[in-house]
C-alpha cells in the first residue's frame, strides 16, 4: 500500500498530477490511496490511477482502517503537521522534504520560489523515482448532454484579492459576445452574485449563467470541450491547462511561475504585472487592479490565434455534426 497525502483543492490536486503518475508507475502493483476531499472524487477519476480514496478534508487526525502502509508520500507540504499526520498510521517508510521538527531529516530541501509542479518531481527525484512535468493531462471525459465550443468567463476566487473586477470580466465577455462566442459564466453556488453581475453587465442571457449549477465533473467536461476560458488564479486554469484549453489567466498576488501553465504552451497566457504592494488585504489586488480589459482581449486574440495554428483542419463525420447540432 502508497498512502499519499494531498488533501487540498483543484488546482493542487491538478499539480500534483506528474507526480501521482510518477508514484504509479514506480510501484505498478502496488494498491495507491489518495488522502484528499471527497468532493474532489470525480476529477480523482479523470487523473486515473489512484485505486482508493481516504477523505480528508485538510489536516488533523487521520482514521486509517487498514494495517500501516508500506509507504507513505507527503505531497500536501513542508510539514511538520503534515509530516505527522501520515506519521501516525504507522508507515515503514515516508518520502516528504526534510523536516527537522517533524523528526524526518530525510528528504531534500524545501524551495519557496519553486513552480507548484517542478516542487514535487523535484522530491520525488531525491527518491530516485522520475517524474515528467509535462505529464498534466487529465481523462477527456464525453460531452453527453453538455453544450460544446462555449467560452468559459470565471470571475470568482477563493481570496478577494484574486479576483479582477466583475465590470472588467463583463467588459470582456460583452466583447466576446460581439464576435460570436456563446459565452457562459462559472463558479460555485456561493459566487453565483458575482456570476449574475457579469453576465448582467455584459448583456448576457439569464441561462448563460452557471454558477451553482455544475458539480466539478460537469465543470470539467465543460472546460474539456471549451472554446476559450477566461479566469483568475484558480483551479478553473489548470482545468484548462489539463484539456489544452486556450485560456487566460490572471494573476495576481501570486507569481504564474509559482502556478501558472507550463511554459512553453502558447494555447496558454498568464498575465501578471510583476510584484506589486498588497493593499490592505481586503480588496482586489494592486497586480490585478493594474491589468486593464484591453490587455486581456490582445492576450485573448494571441492564444486563439496560437490554437488555430496548432489544431489540425477538424474533419468530423456526419453524425458529429448533428450531435454538435443537436446540443447547442
Amino acid at each position: 500500500m502508497i498512502l499519499v497525502l494531498r488533501a487540498l483543492g483543484v488546482g493542487d490536486l491538478a499539480a500534483g498530477v506528474p507526480a501521482l503518475r510518477a508514484l504509479r508507475a514506480a510501484y505498478p502493483d502496488e494498491e495507491l490511496a489518495l488522502v484528499a476531499p471527497r468532493w474532489l472524487s470525480p476529477l480523482i477519476d479523470l487523473v486515473g490511477g489512484v485505486d482508493r480514496l481516504v477523505e480528508a478534508d485538510g489536516l488533523g487526525h487521520l482514521r486509517w482502517p487498514g494495517p500501516p502502509p508500506e509507504l507513505a508520500v507527503n505531497l500536501h507540504g513542508r510539514g511538520p503537521q503534515s509530516h505527522r499526520m501520515l506519521a501516525g498510521v504507522g508507515p515503514r517508510g515516508l518520502l516528504a522534504f526534510a523536516n527537522h521538527e517533524a523528526g524526518h531529516e530525510d528528504g531534500p530541501p524545501w524551495r519557496a520560489d519553486e513552480h507548484e509542479v517542478d516542487r514535487w518531481c523535484r522530491m520525488l527525484a531525491w527518491y530516485g523515482i522520475p517524474a515528467d512535468r509535462g505529464d498534466l493531462a487529465l481523462a477527456r471525459p464525453v460531452a453527453g448532454g453538455l453544450r460544446a465550443g462555449l467560452s468559459v468567463v470565471h470571475p470568482g476566487a477563493k481570496a478577494s484579492q484574486r479576483r479582477w473586477p466583475p465590470e472588467r470580466f463583463a467588459a470582456v465577455a460583452r466583447t466576446l459576445a460581439g464576435r460570436g462566442h456563446r459565452v457562459v459564466v462559472t463558479g460555485n453556488p456561493g459566487e453565483r452574485g458575482i456570476a449574475e453581475e457579469v453576465a448582467r453587465r455584459a448583456g448576457l442571457p439569464d441561462d448563460a449563467v452557471l454558477a451553482g449549477q455544475t458539480g466539478l465533473g460537469e465543470l470539467a467536461t465543460l472546460v474539456a470541450h471549451a472554446r476559450l476560458v477566461l479566469s483568475g488564479d484558480t483551479g478553473i486554469g489548470h482545468l484548462a491547462t489539463a484539456y489544452a484549453t486556450p485560456s487566460v489567466l490572471l494573476f495576481g498576488p501570486v507569481s504564474p511561475a509559482h502556478w501558472g501553465p507550463p511554459p512553453g504552451r502558447p494555447c496558454h497566457e498568464a498575465l501578471w504585472v510583476g510584484p506589486r504592494p498588497a493593499g490592505d488585504g481586503t480588496a482586489v489586488h494592486t497586480a490585478l487592479a493594474e491589468l486593464d480589459v484591453p490587455a486581456v482581449l490582445a492576450a485573448i486574440d494571441r492564444v486563439t490565434r496560437a490554437s488555430a495554428r496548432a489544431a489540425p483542419p477538424a474533419q468530423p463525420a456526419p453524425s458529429a455534426v448533428l450531435w454538435a447540432e443537436a446540443a447547442l
